[in-house]
C-alpha cells in the first residue's frame, strides 16, 4: 500500500469578466481593504487585539453597515486581522528574549502602529461566498450580488478542481500591469510519500509549488538545496 501525504498547493485562475462585473469585483475588493483597516484601527486602540472572536463581536455590525459586505466577509476580515496581529505579537516576544539574551540591541516596531492593509485582496470562503459552476463558469459574491463569471487555467489544475482536490479558501487577486483579475484558490491534494533513498525538492513560488522527486546516491549525499526564484529547478549542494 501507498503511503500518501497531505499538502497543499494554489490554483491559479484567470477570470473573464464582463466590463459591468469588473467594476463590482474591483468595487467589493476595495471595499473589503477598507473593512480590514478599519478592524485594525480597531484592534490596535483595544490593546492591540489578536483574538479573532473578540475582534468580530466589535466590528461585525459596523462591517456590514459601513462597508456594506456579506456576512462572511464581514467574519472573514476580522479573522485576517487577528492572524497579522498574531503573527506580530509572536514577532514582539521573539524579539524581547533575543534583547534580553543580548543576541540584538534592536528594537521591534512592528506593533508600534496598526498595521495598514495596502493591496486590495479579498478572502473567499469556499460554498459560502464563492463556488464552483457549470461550463467552467465561478460563481462570487460582490456588494451587487452573486456574479457568474467565465474562468481559465492550467489543465492540471482544473482537472484537480473537478476531481481529486479538497477546495479550499480562496484570494481575489488584481494584476495591475496586466489589468486582469485572478482567483488564487487553495487546493489540498495527496502525493505519494518520497522513497527512503529519494529527496524530495520544492519550488515555492506565490502560484503554489512543484515536486521533483531525485535518487539520493550514497556516494554523494545531498547536504542542503537552494531554490532560485530564476530557476526551474532546485541545485543540490554537495560536499
Amino acid at each position: 500500500m501507498i503511503k500518501c501525504m497531505r499538502t497543499v498547493i494554489t490554483a491559479k485562475l484567470k477570470l473573464h469578466p464582463t466590463a459591468e462585473q469588473w467594476e463590482h469585483l474591483r468595487a467589493t475588493q476595495l471595499a473589503y481593504r477598507d473593512a480590514l483597516n478599519y478592524v485594525s484601527q480597531y484592534a490596535f486602540a483595544h490593546g492591540k487585539m489578536s483574538n479573532k472572536v473578540g475582534l468580530q463581536d466589535g466590528t461585525y455590525q459596523e462591517i456590514r453597515t459601513r462597508f456594506h459586505l456579506s456576512s462572511q466577509m464581514a467574519c472573514s476580515a476580522p479573522r485576517q486581522v487577528g492572524a497579522t496581529y498574531k503573527g506580530l505579537w509572536t514577532k514582539l516576544k521573539k524579539n524581547a528574549q533575543d534583547r534580553k539574551s543580548g543576541r540584538t540591541k534592536k528594537r521591534y516596531k512592528g506593533l508600534d502602529h496598526a498595521p495598514k492593509y495596502v493591496s486590495p485582496t479579498l478572502t473567499y470562503q469556499y460554498k459560502k461566498d464563492y463556488s464552483l459552476r457549470k461550463e467552467q463558469q465561478i460563481s462570487l459574491l460582490t456588494l451587487a450580488g452573486r456574479l457568474h463569471i467565465g474562468y481559465s487555467g492550467y489543465d492540471k489544475h482544473l482537472a484537480l478542481l473537478k476531481h481529486e482536490a479538497e477546495i479550499g479558501a480562496a484570494q481575489l487577486w488584481y494584476d495591475h500591469l496586466h489589468k486582469q483579475f485572478y482567483l488564487l484558490v487553495s487546493l489540498t491534494i495527496e502525493i505519494p510519500d518520497p522513497p527512503p533513498n529519494s529527496i524530495l525538492r520544492w519550488s515555492v513560488s506565490m502560484w503554489g509549488c512543484a515536486i521533483w522527486l531525485s535518487p539520493l546516491p550514497p556516494e554523494a549525499p545531498a547536504r542542503f538545496i537552494r531554490v532560485s526564484p530564476s530557476s526551474p529547478k532546485p541545485t543540490i549542494m554537495r560536499d
